[in-house]
């Protein structure tokens, strides 16, 4: 801040005045701002996915928040309230589950037309149920900071518990309906809002407690679930470590390769076709080596493998009977069935 001597002695009680106004505006932060930093700050040490996924959630609920929410303010305060809280939420969730490459991966194929006398959806849910346990652990990121962050905010919590019943019987107790009215609109307008601040300032009590007690039991749950599949891990740490380059750099190879013999086969058959002549012998996988290489990935200590390709080289292109064995699916290894080997601790 720059002040001119000029001007102090022209008008001293200016400057005077306007400094510590200055000074004041300066260090008003909105208290939402602050609760969704400290929220941010306090997940920065997760996996960097889980990080980002976060910190998007968060930054979507504080825009949502501050210019779409408009509570209603009638006795449809719990309805708006609690559906603005839950339903992105779930949106999110289903959002979570389409962009997560495992879970194409295991539905792509599960029940063809000429099997679908021997699928029923029962028997494929009871099979592939706990190999989605940890797809759903990652997608359930984004909604659980959706709703903790919305609960620091507090403004979803206020709309919906000013327009429920037991709320309503709590703080208007033997008041009448006038009091019950007056707690619809306590949202809405902030010189009722000064005037009742105490029962204002409950409910956002009340919905900061909660946002905090979510986020200390996603925090202690990620770090059990984290640290028992560490735990339970059939390799070492520099192993894994290893594996999970060597799954990156399949993948990027795979999309090189598959990109080049796509154009080639394209190529040839285009120039069959404007030429009339008959094509060259062009190997091509088929139908089966492709749905062996697209299986879920099982770990078997006594044939190791790092992914279903390197398994599907080594054994016979998938002929051999090691290749039919089963193993199991330790969660650590989950990245190995993605796409992207995204490095994530759920």
């Amino acid at each position: 801040m720059s002040v001119s001597l000029h001007g102090l002695k022209q008008n001293p009680d200016k400057f005077t005045k306007e400094i510590p106004q200055q000074v004041s505006d300066a260090k008003e932060i909105p208290e939402m701002q602050i609760h969704r930093d400290e929220f941010i700050l306090l997940m920065h040490p997760m996996k960097p996915e889980s990080s980002q996924f976060m910190q998007e959630a968060a930054a979507s609920e504080y825009i949502f928040s501050s210019v779409v929410f408009k509570c209603p303010c009638n006795s449809g305060n719990m309805l708006y309230g609690s559906v603005f809280l839950m339903v992105p939420a779930f949106i999110l969730l289903l959002l979570g589950y389409m962009v997560n490459a495992r879970t194409w991966r295991l539905l792509t194929g599960a029940c063809p037309p000429e099997k679908c006398r021997d699928c029923s959806p029962r028997g494929t849910c009871a099979r592939y149920c706990w190999v989605l346990m940890p797809v759903t652990a990652r997608a359930s990121v984004a909604p659980l900071t959706w709703i903790a962050v919305a609960l620091l905010n507090a403004n979803s919590y206020v709309c919906a518990a000013s327009g429920n019943s037991l709320i309503k019987n709590l703080i208007c107790k033997d008041q009448g309906q006038e009091c019950q009215n007056l707690l619809f609109k306590i949202p809405c307008d902030e010189k009722l809002s000064t005037n009742t601040s105490s029962e204002f300032l409950r409910l956002q009590a009340q919905s900061q407690l909660i946002g905090w007690f979510l986020i200390a039991i996603i925090t202690t749950v990620a770090l059990i679930s984290t640290c028992v599949s560490h735990c339970c891990s059939p390799v070492s740490y520099l192993q894994l470590k290893f594996w999970k380059i060597y799954s990156k750099e399949e993948q990027k190879l795979f999309e090189i390769k598959a990109k080049e013999h796509a154009t080639k086969l394209a190529e040839t058959n285009i120039n069959c076709f404007f030429e009339g002549t008959d094509p060259a012998a062009f190997h091509t996988p088929s139908n089966k080596d492709w749905q062996k290489i697209s299986l879920l990935y099982t770990f078997n200590s006594q044939e190791q493998y790092y992914s279903m390709i390197h398994k599907y080289v080594n054994t016979n292109r998938g002929n051999s009977a090691n290749f039919e064995e089963d193993g199991q699916h330790p969660t650590v290894l989950g990245f190995v069935d993605e796409t992207d080997a995204i490095d994530s601790g759920f």
